[in-house]
């Protein structure tokens, strides 16, 4: 039996119909639907060039590195359920190793990816940092989550250990190369940003 929505929030049933039939995609959390593309849980803005240009490039390096294995990895239009009642989200790029499992008949909601990376954002960043982290921790296919930066070079991780806890890590700087660890797969942090220019953090003169 699906749990009684509150007021004025949506069912997943109604999410997923309404999703299914839009041109946009969106995210679901706690009953209320958040275009991709607009204001979101924390006000999540619409993605912008280097947000897409930085999510490209690591799904192209890990395209290349794991065709021919038993791991693939997909991009943004993928919508991943992370428990009941949702959230159901779309993450930047997911890895899934083996077959993929879906939940219900439609094959279009994912359920065990094994890697997922969010490219953070302004407006993003504590959402992804801290509600989304919980959710996926939750998951028990999940192994890695991966929050690449958006205004220096830096990938940080959270990799799920043996006895069930999480590790942290991360690399820094354009010199730097980050090597998965659920995945045989390491790529350039100068690969991960080409085309993409920092903000200039330099302070003014006085």
């Amino acid at each position: 039996m699906s749990a009684v929505p509150k007021p004025g929030k949506l069912t997943e049933e109604e999410y997923l119909a309404l999703d299914r039939a839009a041109t946009e995609r969106s995210e679901f959390y706690d009953g209320v639907m958040y275009p991709v593309h607009r204001d979101g849980p924390v006000g999540m803005a619409g993605a912008k060039l280097p947000h897409n240009r930085i999510k490209d490039n690591l799904a192209g390096e890990l395209y290349a590195q794991l065709k021919g294995g038993p791991c693939f990895a997909t991009t943004s239009d993928t919508r991943v359920k992370v428990s009941r009642p949702g959230p159901y989200v779309y993450p930047d790029v997911v890895v899934v190793c083996g077959d993929p499992e879906y939940a219900g008949d439609r094959e279009d909601i994912l359920v065990n990816p094994a890697v997922v990376v969010e490219v953070l954002s302004e407006s993003t960043e504590k959402y992804d940092r801290t509600t989304k982290l919980r959710q996926y921790q939750r998951l028990a296919s999940v192994r890695e989550y991966v929050l690449v930066g958006y205004d220096e070079p830096v990938v940080e991780r959270y990799a799920r250990q043996a006895d069930g806890t999480w590790a942290y890590s991360f690399v820094a700087g354009l010199d730097a190369e980050y090597a998965f660890a659920a995945v045989p797969a390491r790529v350039k942090l100068a690969d991960i940003y080409a085309g993409v220019t920092f903000p200039d953090t330099t302070p003014d003169r006085p």
